[in-house]
């Protein structure tokens, strides 16, 4: 059989896979290869998967406001039938998601830059959106039929067998994706505005969310230049999401002809349902102010120079210096064999040189080679690995005595210590006469970038100032 006679027999194949149904939000024929009941399957399963990766915010009012919200807006949609349900979930991410059959989450990180129940309802609509137009579904759907199609296509064309082939396939499936994917995004920013107006909210809500998104990628460049690093920004034909500027302007000229008499803003009600909201880490992820990291459940404290970046990642916690030149991060083992000694010199490996130590009073030591520095110390029952890495062995010289201050720095935790530990929380004040970002940055736990922090949360980011009488967002 030559290659063309195969070509064609591989077309009936894929199309006797497949199916067609009509789209609820254009009403034209998708290509899809699951029928609802499989969807809303599909979205209990990845529920239960969702709900393993991150816990449920605890807020039991705050879980019901953002569901009623969610409901307002799902009964205006296109599928206002399908059972929603709206979560909001315990992570500091900038974020919200959506899965097949009416499953939606929003983090607690992403209220905490919204300013009004309206952004809440813009967010959850384009969210909506992303549901009621199947777009999981016609993405599994396209990447079920991508997969079909090349294990046919390799059966009856056996140079698609070789890793050219295998490249090459792999580069079209994920060109054809991530194109599907910038799509999904406009559309759901179009569905989601038209839901907010059917609603009762200003649809222009949207666009202040997409500017919340600009001003992230504006504040970002702000840190980029301060880490010396480049803009974590939107780059390439392979990106899954448009960036910020093409959203904003695709939405300003889509909403243009939605209007509302008399929109629902919803501001302080919105700011009452996020008040004492967790921002940034939680409890049970260690608290990190001033460069202090401080975990009540583990009992633990450890203090990283005030000039170094520190992050607190879900499986480690990590630091580099000014110039990036050297990083140290935090690990744990739970069944430690040995002294700390023997520990540091299985760690290690050969080569390096270990000495005894003591943290604060708890056993440790210390190993180092001309590039790293580890220390180990061990706190009940656990061992903590500090692990400084240098990208030469000039650049440690530079910070050696910082990665030993923060080595030793190591200390437990007293009881009253772990008892009084609680996360950063947002809260509602009314702004004076005379006060300003700056002034309020000074008292603020935010740190060197606490001013711009401020004005992020309640959207007067890079340059605005608060105005006497107005309810604005404090952390502390």
């Amino acid at each position: 059989m030559n290659t063309l006679t195969r070509s064609l027999f591989t077309v009936p194949v894929l199309l006797a896979l497949s199916s067609c149904a009509q789209n609820p939000v254009t009403g034209k024929q998708d290509f899809v290869m699951m029928s609802e009941a499989q969807e809303v399957s599909i979205g209990l399963r990845q529920d239960a998967l969702v709900r393993q990766q991150y816990k449920v915010y605890p807020s039991r009012a705050l879980q019901d406001y953002v569901d009623s919200v969610g409901q307002k807006v799902a009964m205006k949609s296109h599928r206002p039938t399908l059972r929603y349900h709206y979560t909001v979930v315990d992570s500091p991410e900038i974020n919200a998601f959506a899965l097949p059959g009416g499953y939606v989450y929003i983090t607690r990180g992403i209220l905490a830059y919204l300013n009004s129940e309206a952004e809440l309802a813009a967010v959850l609509g384009h969210e909506t959106g992303h549901v009621t137009a199947r777009h999981g579904v016609r993405q599994q759907s396209a990447t079920t039929a991508t997969d079909i199609g090349l294990r046919i296509a390799a059966y009856w064309v056996p140079q698609l067998n070789t890793n050219i082939g295998y490249n090459l396939s792999n580069l079209l499936g994920g060109a054809l994706l991530s194109g599907y994917g910038r799509e999904h995004e406009l559309e759901a920013d179009r569905l989601g505005a038209d839901y907010l107006a059917r609603s009762g909210y200003d649809p222009h809500a949207m666009i202040r969310v997409v500017g919340v998104l600009k001003d992230q990628e504006l504040f970002d460049a702000e840190i980029a230049k301060q880490e010396g690093r480049e803009p974590r920004r939107y780059h390439g034909v392979f990106a899954s999401h448009p960036d910020a500027d093409t959203r904003l302007q695709e939405v300003v000229n889509e909403s243009k002809g939605l209007v509302v008499a008399q929109p629902y803003e919803g501001r302080d009600v919105f700011l009452q349902h996020i008040e004492g909201i967790t921002f940034h880490d939680s409890s049970d992820q260690g608290v990190l102010r001033n460069n202090v990291f401080s975990h009540g459940e583990l009992g633990l404290s450890l203090s990283f120079p005030a000039d170094w970046k520190v992050q607190n990642l879900p499986d480690r916690l990590v630091a580099s210096s000014p110039d990036a030149q050297v990083s140290m991060q935090l690990r744990m083992d739970v069944k430690p064999t040995g002294t700390p000694v023997e520990y540091a010199k299985r760690y290690t490996g050969a080569g390096s040189s270990v000495e005894p130590a003591e943290c604060n009073g708890l056993s440790a030591a210390i190993a180092s080679t001309p590039s790293t520095i580890t220390g180990v110390i061990y706190l009940n029952g656990r061992a903590y690995i500090v692990q400084s890495v240098a990208k030469s062995p000039e650049a440690l010289a530079v910070q050696r005595n910082a990665v030993l201050h923060t080595i030793r720095s190591f200390r437990a935790l007293s009881e009253t210590e772990r008892k009084q530990l609680r996360p950063l929380q947002i809260h509602i004040i009314t702004a004076r006469a005379g006060d300003t970002y700056a002034a309020l940055a000074r008292r603020s736990p935010l740190g060197r970038n606490a001013e711009s922090y401020l004005r992020l949360i309640n959207a007067q980011y890079p340059k605005g100032e608060p105005v006497a009488g107005q309810s604005i967002k404090v952390v502390d």
